[in-house]
């Protein structure tokens, strides 16, 4: 009996430890399972739906002010429009190297922070920057990029650097009439010097393109603009430099004349009498 009872006991506890066991494993396979499920489909941003099969996250209309974080490595496609963005910073592209199509576009977007656009890879197709506030950017801002980039319907201050920007992208064809001066740099004789300076310019509510095709060179304007004011710096300095000159030398001249005036002013010395006035008196 007691040895009947002790099998009994022994099967029980083995049962036990093969749960335990079991159990264990269960965890270890869970887990591993969660990790390779992590690699395989990282989490998507707040806020954003984000397409696995297609690699697309997708942030439209979610009210975002800032380029959101974690944005998978992966994506192909990502879609920001019509949110209240403000700017871009440097960093915020920086691991997206398999982007192909960016959309920003219907966003308040005033300023791209230097080189923000410069981490995308040489596999970006598509840049929409339409709808927004832009006014100055530079090339160094969108770095050596060749995607079709849109950039209508943005308050853009027509200048050198801009015309400098125009030719270097690669501007969708159909969207380059909808660059719009909204105000222009003001080229040599243009107004007075009592106009207003916040004159919006010649050429503003023009496209832009149209007016480089009919010859309008701002880089030009710019150039004859700044020999101007270069030669007028120049003729102010000049006219200070004689005012100067004239003032120390009428300075001088007074106070020479008042010298003069003190050395008239002093007593003559008196003679002492000589030998000869002495014979002369006696005869």
């Amino acid at each position: 009996m007691c040895r009947g009872w002790c099998e009994a006991r022994c099967n029980s506890l083995s049962g036990g430890r093969r749960k335990g066991l079991d159990l264990h494993s269960w965890l270890r396979v869970s887990l591993l399972f969660l990790a390779l499920w992590g690699q395989v489909f990282p989490q998507c941003p707040d806020s954003c739906h984000c397409a696995w099969d297609t690699a697309t996250v997708l942030c439209s209309d979610a009210g975002l002010r800032e380029i959101p974080e974690g944005i998978p490595q992966e994506t192909v496609s990502l879609h920001l429009e019509r949110n209240y963005i403000r700017n871009i910073p440097e960093s915020a592209f920086s691991n997206l190297v398999r982007l192909r199509d960016l959309y920003l576009s219907h966003n308040r977007i005033d300023s791209l922070a230097s080189g923000a656009l410069q981490h995308l890879g040489p596999e970006l197709r598509l840049l929409d920057l339409s709808h927004n506030q832009l006014r100055h950017v530079s090339k160094e801002e969108f770095g050596s990029t060749r995607a079709k980039t849109r950039l209508y319907h943005n308050p853009w201050h027509c200048d050198c650097t801009l015309q400098e920007l125009m030719e270097t992208l690669n501007l969708e064809p159909e969207t380059v009439n909808g660059i719009i001066c909204e105000s222009s740099v003001r080229g040599v004789g243009e107004g007075s010097r009592w106009e207003d300076p916040g004159s919006l310019g010649e050429h503003a509510g023009q496209p832009l393109v149209k007016l480089l095709d009919s010859g309008v060179n701002f880089c030009s304007l710019q150039r004859k603009t700044t020999d101007v004011a270069m030669l007028v710096t120049m003729f102010v300095w000049f006219f200070m430099v004689i005012v100067y000159v004239v003032y120390y030398v009428r300075q001088n001249q007074a106070e020479a004349r008042r010298h003069l005036e003190y050395l008239k002013s002093l007593p003559s010395p008196r003679k002492t009498p000589t030998e000869t006035d002495t014979l002369s008196t006696g005869f």
